[in-house]
This record gives structure tokens, sequence and C-alpha cells, in this order.
């Protein structure tokens, strides 16, 4: 295996599981050629070795299809889902219940200015939108002030809601799905801190930690316990190979908040919802957080969520040294540098090689840390699948 290497014999991508007290090195299971994509998660992830590395891309800037069709993407290709076909990637399909507020608020427009709009959104947000151009919005005023408003509005977060989770019938429908499913499966187990942070924004929930630590503390043990609750009756019924979360807490100057106030407020309830899926066999438990994440991994990895994603380099993340700190206690997705993209194939090559000893070592998925952005060309994305695609262990 390796970049122009894709003759290399199958067997020896990831390397044969060592002998370790990790849970995750588990007795190598007879290898078999041609793998359902399936089954290439589940080794990958347990550093056993496969007919190729699952192959995964994050995704793309709105504005970058328009581009990209002046260059010769067919003109239909206008989302991820058609870009993900187009190319090729495999997929895996996440499941769960409806962890958000319910019921969530009608968006209206509040204000036309022509070129930018003041709305609320479907959380009760007030923001600035841009009409024409796919850029983050500009947050004004947060749902969740005070002991107040969070009062009001946590009528919309009842554990309890029935309409969280689907019929028994349908539950039973969907394990019957899963059950026959060629892809990873997965299940969502939502956020404790980052969905508070967007109800909140970000200068008020840092200062709330400090003006209102027993607030805090209520909001996030009301997330964990929605968490708990709604994932069991899934996990009842369903086989996982991965639970999915989405936290987005860190910048690139680290956590919104301390690792001491991590370890009081969020490690022991990571812990819980950990030792519910490891509870159903569930171990490979992934956060999606941008920015730099390197204050607070170890402090995931106790609490048993072991799988980081998508590992943004620029913001001074990066797979080769997550690796040297934690060994093959960490699974990892993404970290190909996205700004590599942009300066062409030299640069795109230096990146891949740069990453290929841990994708040889195993448990690591590498794909671009975030979406590409415009001004990539697509004959650079190209270069970068094709190579991507010899590394990981491709024949075609």
């Amino acid at each position: 295996m390796g970049i122009g290497k894709a003759e290399t014999s199958p067997d020896q991508i990831g390397g044969p599981a060592t002998s370790s007290t990790h849970s995750l090195l588990q007795p190598e299971a007879p290898y078999v050629k041609g793998m359902t994509p399936r089954e290439r998660w589940r080794r990958v992830f347990h550093y056993q070795s496969v007919d190729r590395i699952p192959h995964y891309e994050f995704g793309y800037w709105d504005e970058l299809y328009e581009e990209w069709h002046a260059q010769g993407l067919p003109r239909e290709i206008t989302s991820e889902a058609a870009a993900d076909q187009y190319f090729g990637f495999d997929r895996r399909m996440v499941v769960g219940p409806n962890l958000e507020i319910i019921p969530s608020f009608e968006p209206r427009v509040l204000r036309d200015e022509g070129d930018k709009q003041l709305v609320v959104d479907r959380e009760g947000i007030v923001c600035e939108i841009r009409k024409h151009e796919a850029s983050i919005p500009h947050y004004l005023e947060f749902p969740v002030r005070d002991r107040e408003t969070w009062k009001q509005y946590r009528e919309r977060l009842d554990p309890e809601d029935p309409r969280r989770i689907p019929s028994p019938a349908e539950l039973d429908r969907l394990a019957a799905e899963c059950r026959e499913s060629q892809v990873p499966v997965g299940i969502w187990i939502g956020s404790l801190f980052g969905k508070p942070r967007d109800w909140m924004g970000f200068e008020r929930i840092a200062m709330m930690m400090y003006d209102d630590p027993d607030l805090m503390d209520e909001i996030i043990e009301n997330q964990c316990v929605m968490i708990e609750k709604n994932i069991e009756p899934f996990l009842q019924r369903i086989e996982f190979d991965f639970a999915a979360g989405w936290e987005d807490i860190c910048f690139n100057n680290g956590c919104i908040i301390s690792p001491k106030m991590f370890r009081e407020f969020l490690l022991p309830r990571y812990k819980r919802i950990a030792r519910l899926l490891h509870r159903y066999g569930v171990d490979v438990i992934y956060t999606d957080c941008d920015g730099n994440i390197n204050g607070i991994v170890d402090l995931w990895l106790e609490a048993g969520y072991n799988c980081v994603f998508p590992v943004e380099v620029r913001a001074g993340s990066d797979p080769v040294q997550l690796r040297e700190r934690f060994g093959k206690d960490i699974l990892i997705m993404g970290g190909f540098d996205k700004t590599a993209l942009l300066e062409g194939p030299p640069a795109i090559l230096a990146e891949l090689k740069r990453l290929e000893p841990v994708v040889e070592e195993g448990g690591f998925i590498p794909h671009v840390d975030h979406r590409v952005p415009c001004g990539v060309k697509l004959e650079d994305y190209r270069y970068y699948l094709r190579e991507k695609k010899a590394l990981l262990g491709f024949t075609d």
C-alpha cells in the first residue's frame, strides 16, 4: 500500500492486530477479499487488515460547484450528495432520535435589506444572512440568555417527548433495514455543549460557566438525560458500528472552556453516554469538533469517546501528532490539510505522504479536514482523489 503503490497486497493494509489490553485491538479475523464497506469500517477501526481503506470526503463550499461547472463538472452536480456519488465515495448511514428542540420555531423574515435579510431561524436565533452567499450567518440575538429564558426554552427540550423516537413498529422496520446494510451503521448521539452554545452564543455561554454554573449544569444535564433516554430504544434493536456526536466547541486557540471545567461539567456525562453505548457493543464513538482540539482529546479518550473528526490541521490539530501522543488508543477521520488543495499537486502529494505512516498503522480514514474551499481547481481535486485512492489501497 502507498501512494503510487496500489498494487501492494491488501493484507498489509492496516497491519495485523497486535497483543494489547486496548479493547480496539481484537484478534485478527480471517481476511476476506472483496469486503463490504461495513466490514472495512469495522476492521480499520479495530486495527485489522482490509482489502482497502474506506474512501470518504467532507464536502464543498456551495459556491465551488459553479466554479467547477466551468471546469467540466456536470451541471447536474449541485449538492454534496450528488458530488459524493459522482466521485464514487463510500457511504455510511446514521440513524437515531430527534435531539433537537420540539417544536422548532417557524422561520420568518424580520427585515429585508436587499442583498441581506434579518431572520429568525428554526432554533429561535435572530441572525443576518446574505441572500446570494453561503457564508456563515451573522448571529445577533440568542433565545437562551438567563435562567428565565432557559425555563421557557427547556419546554422544547423535554427528554420525555414521544416525538423524539419512532413508534415501536417503525423502529423494528428500521432495525431490519440496518441488519441488511452493507454500509456502516451509526447512531446519532447529539451534543452536550455545542448545541447550548448555539442557543446562547459564544460569549454568553463562556461567561455563564462562571456567572451561573448551576444553570449550566442544569442545561448540560438535560442534554445528557435526553441523549441517554432516547438512544436506548435504538440500541436495543440495532447493532451499530459507531456512534456519532457533534460539539464544535473549539477554535484556533482551543476549547471554549478550560480542561478543568470540561472535567467537571462534561466528562462525567460523556462517561455515562459511553457506558451505555459500550453496554450494547458500540466501541467506536466519534465527535465532530472543528478547531484546535489538542487540549481536550485526552478527556474525550478518558470518557470513552475514542474517535476524532475532522482534525483541522491549520487550526493546530494534526493526525501525525495525535497518533504520536495517544498511539492506538485514538481513531481518526479527516486530517488532510484543505489548503494543500489550493497549492496544487506538489503540496497535495506532500501532504498525503506526510499522512501515509499513520494510514498504514490503521485506525485512520484520511480525508479533507473540512469543506473544500473556493479556488480549488477541479483537476487538482481529481489529482488528490487519484493519489489518495492509491494510498487507500485501490487497485483500479
